[in-house]
């Protein structure tokens, strides 16, 4: 009985690696954004097209303002069919920035609304399960074994300890400073700039 309950969430919870993208900017550098049509389209497939098999109402939107920036925010509710019945409310919330406080200035942006919006419903979607291995960090999903076997430049992965052995033997000093940063995988690129920036630091501390 209790594998049942979870045959929606198990369904949705995994996101192939075309539909993930690095936030690379801001506070929540590094974190995986979603993208929104893939939500979108997890929905239609298993409940049919909106308005159909799911839909939202919206409930209501405001905006609060602090620190010279203003957000939207908007709230709503979701229903999906199951088994030819309607679910009760499922709600969500969500916002975005509409006035921005950036090193040029103040930023406006004209998708915030609609942000706002999409914000709100993948609040709702992922009470669903929609997405939720990202959420919950795991990283079970077909498509992203395929990816993860690769590095950047669709080389076969090196660990940090492999790419120090290969050094000279007049770069063996950077060894104690990558291996502190543990045993990760990354990719040649990445590795070798942190080799370079190594080298640099023990090139001050030498001094």
């Amino acid at each position: 009985m209790k594998e049942d309950n979870l045959k929606l969430w198990n369904e949705l919870k995994a996101v192939p690696a075309a539909a993930k993208k690095k936030i690379t900017g801001g506070r929540l550098s590094g974190m995986t954004d979603i993208k929104p049509q893939w939500r979108l389209q997890m929905m239609t497939e298993q409940f049919g097209a909106i308005g159909v098999g799911w839909y939202y109402e919206p409930i209501d939107r405001w905006t609060e303002s602090g620190a010279d920036e203003i957000s939207v925010y908007a709230s709503l509710y979701l229903f999906i069919k199951v088994d030819g019945e309607w679910s009760k409310p499922i709600f969500g919330v969500g916002g975005s920035k509409l006035i921005t406080s950036e090193k040029a200035g103040l930023h406006h942006s004209d998708e915030c609304y609609k942000m706002a919006t999409t914000d709100a419903l993948s609040v709702a979607m992922k009470q669903l399960g929609v997405a939720a291995d990202v959420y919950m960090g795991l990283s079970d999903s077909k498509y992203d074994k395929k990816e993860d076997i690769k590095m950047a430049t669709g080389q076969q992965k090196s660990t940090l300890k492999d790419i120090v052995a290969k050094l000279p033997d007049d770069h063996k000093g950077v060894t104690v400073i990558m291996e502190a940063l543990g045993d990760k995988y990354l990719s040649t690129e990445k590795a070798n700039k942190m080799i370079k920036r190594g080298n640099e630091i023990l090139e001050e501390v030498l001094k």
